[in-house]
């Protein structure tokens, strides 16, 4: 938060401070004594700032520390808490902090420094960057976040000084990045209020009108909520179960947002009340289900077992919908006290609860893996890293089922190839086939609770572009875009290679005949560290070759925009670094020309392609002669239109001669013109070369309704 300078350094004695002494009496003394010494350092460090408030600056480490200091955390955090600002701003060292408090509390402060300047309102670079450094963070110490989180927390109480626009960037990147993290590790408290704050302060008035209405909409409905909640509590205590029952309010923002995304009213939305019921262990949580099952009639399809199959931040109860008096909707959660702990403090759980329980250990331990998993999906661009872990955040989860019983969790709308991912890199990269519930599904089809994914590999089997259309899950997104990524460089160096060797023979030079010394003197000129990484480049369209060409032959005389008299030859079946355009789709047999696209290799056209026409007169050098090599087995979209009679049965008449012709067809439509005489048939079929899609049309021809055929061309896709 902003600060100004200060004439008046803080009380030493103020109030708050001892309020905060008095909440540490469960960490040793020597901790405490700690704790004292960073207090009165930070207060030394901030005396000459006030907080845009007026408010000495100690007053907000002081904040940050106490909200730290619920979650029971250890002394050196709470020390980091109050002295989480010193690096950033004020002339402190970390090397000064190592000798006065030691290094876990530095590394602690340091780390905090690296995350504060952080700004998640786009997808650049830069914020990406520290996107990444901030989970880099969690999985070295969720102590640095835990921190940041009710640092941010703070930030968000103390708003009223700030500019709007200041305060409504911070509450977007709240909303964003702090809030859906803070319930990834189960922090459900804080989740709901930085929800509510962040509302507040990018639609006040909303805010305002929605509370006032909550509030007149609390009082009429007390009646009925104390008659829900007295027959509940008497059913339990009839069925012999201890039971603590209280009512479940929905937060503004939940509000807010169900009224926006449902376009429902105010009463539609409050139309549903909510009870959470706390029992003494897990057997009386089914038992106090059943009971409550037989007072009020329960909802098919609205019960849901987190006991059995937790959430991923942990989460446990029994959920339930019942149809309370006067047909009024009731949702019920049903949990023990542990259970309680975890939902509303969760990863902080570890700190909380470490001396009675395990559940919190447990999440700790489960939270870390989370945090390693997400980094195992790094790559070079960090905002891709960024795209891929925002998926993660908090999905909503679906539970399916191995072959052998195994449950994994994964976000609704994961698919076939999500999974795979999940079970093994390996799978993922090599699945053919799946199986759902015994019965053949493709990859790209959504799981739903309770299926059984049986998924069926091939060594031939490798990545499809299209899978990251379908998945869901930043590790499937981030190991295809790897293993794309580097097959594709790959594919470029043969191409770059080839490219270069077609320029040298245009010049009258075999490359065999070039000195080793040329060849490591053009690597080191062009910044690479080794020959394959220049014949990449080439490939991808970030060097011209006939530029490396001279280079390598240090000869100025050649032009750049000069023409190679050799033809590249290509099959069309090399991979993703010879592309076929989409807007001609080029087949054996058609003239062609390729041009150089940077970052996308080549890229084929037919000769008559109308889409390049301007590019090939404009950028000539980027042009270069391509022949078709003979290759067998290999298939071609084309796009064929068919103009036929509007009569009865005419579509399987021209699909039996397309399929006759010996291709297949992939997709067609169909347009009939507005007297309804003629119908237009669009199709995608596949053809082996340009006289196998002379035999199609020549088939399609003897049909009688047939009035006209022709090649599709030029259509930009």
């Amino acid at each position: 938060m902003d600060q100004v300078p200060s004439s008046h350094p803080p009380a030493t004695e103020d109030p708050a401070y001892q309020v905060f002494l008095d909440s540490l009496d469960y960490l040793p003394t020597a901790d405490v004594r700690r704790i004292k010494e960073a207090y009165a350092f930070s207060a030394r460090a901030h005396a000459d700032q006030t907080r845009i408030s007026g408010e000495p600056y100690i007053t907000h480490p002081l904040a940050v520390a106490g909200a730290v200091v619920e979650w029971r955390m250890d002394g050196a955090a709470i020390a980091a808490a109050l002295l989480h600002d010193v690096l950033e701003d004020t002339r402190t060292s970390k090397r000064e902090l190592v000798d006065r408090f030691g290094r876990e509390v530095a590394d602690l402060v340091d780390g905090l420094s690296k995350l504060d300047r952080m700004e998640f309102a786009s997808y650049q670079e830069a914020q990406a960057e520290n996107f990444r450094k901030m989970l880099m963070a969690m999985a070295r110490d969720l102590r640095v976040v835990l921190i940041k989180l009710a640092d941010r927390q703070h930030n968000l109480q103390t708003m009223a000084g700030v500019r709007p626009d200041k305060r409504r960037r911070i509450a977007i990147e709240t909303l964003d990045i702090y809030a859906p993290i803070a319930l990834r590790l189960g922090l459900n408290k804080l989740y709901r209020e930085m929800q509510d704050l962040s509302f507040q302060l990018i639609h006040p008035n909303r805010a305002h009108v929605l509370s006032k209405a909550l509030r007149a909409a609390r009082g009429n409905r007390k009646e009925l909520l104390s008659q829900i909640e007295g027959g509940i509590t008497g059913k339990l205590a009839g069925a012999g179960l201890h039971a603590q029952v209280f009512g479940r309010e929905k937060s503004l923002f939940s509000i807010y947002r169900k009224m926006r995304e449902k376009r429902l009213s105010f009463s539609q939305v409050l139309d549903l009340y909510g009870f959470r019921v706390i029992v003494d262990n897990v057997p009386s949580c089914y038992l106090a289900l059943g009971a409550l099952h037989s007072l009020f009639k329960p909802v098919p399809g609205k019960f849901k077992d987190y006991i059995a199959i937790p959430k991923g931040n942990g989460y446990q109860s029994l959920h339930t919908t019942l149809i309370g008096p006067y047909g009024t909707p009731v949702e019920v959660q049903i949990r023990t006290e542990e259970m309680h702990h975890v939902a509303q403090d969760g990863v902080a759980a570890h700190w909380l609860y470490k001396d009675s329980e395990d559940g919190g250990r447990d999440l700790h331990i489960r939270t870390h893996k989370w945090l390693q998993s997400l980094l195992e999906v790094q790559s070079g661009d960090a905002a891709e890293f960024f795209d891929n872990v925002k998926i993660d955040l908090f999905p909503d989860d679906v539970y399916v089922f191995t072959p052998k019983g195994k449950i994994m969790a994964l976000p609704r709308g994961a698919t076939v190839i999500d999974f795979a991912y999940r079970v093994h890199t390996y799978i993922g990269h090599h699945c053919s086939a799946a199986r759902i519930n015994q019965d053949p599904a493709p990859l790209r089809s959504e799981l739903h609770n309770g299926d059984m994914v049986e998924i069926i590999t091939s060594p031939q089997a490798t990545p499809n572009p299209d899978w990251l259309d379908h998945v869901k899950t930043g590790r499937a997104r981030g190991r295809i875009r790897h293993f794309l990524r580097t097959m594709r460089n790959e594919e470029s160096s043969q191409l770059g290679e080839r490219l270069l060797r077609q320029e040298l023979l245009a010049l009258g030079v075999v490359p065999l005949s070039v000195r080793g010394e040329a060849w490591d003197h053009l690597v080191r000129s062009c910044g690479k560290k080794t020959l394959e990484e220049l014949y990449t480049d080439i490939g991808l369209g970030k060097r011209l070759p006939s530029i490396v060409a001279r280079r390598l032959l240090a000869r100025d005389d050649l032009s750049a925009d000069a023409p190679s008299q050799v033809a590249l030859a290509i099959r069309g079946t090399e991979g993703m670094a010879i592309q076929l355009a989409r807007c001609c789709q080029p087949i054996p047999g058609d003239p062609i020309i390729g041009s150089i696209k940077k970052g996308s290799g080549l890229v084929i056209h037919t000769h008559d392609c109308p889409i390049i026409r301007k590019s090939r007169s404009s950028e000539p050098h980027q042009w270069i002669d391509v022949e078709w090599e003979p290759a067998e087995g290999k298939l071609f979209d084309i796009r064929i239109k068919v103009e036929v009679k509007n009569q009865r049965g005419v579509l399987a008449q021209v699909a039996a001669a397309i399929a006759e012709a010996g291709s297949n067809i992939e997709n067609v439509s169909m347009d009939t013109d507005p007297e309804g005489l003629v119908t237009l048939l669009s199709f995608t079929i596949q053809v082996a070369h340009r006289i196998h899609l002379a035999t199609v049309m020549r088939s399609l021809r003897h049909i009688p309704e047939v009035t006209r055929i022709l090649r599709e061309r030029g259509v930009e896709v």
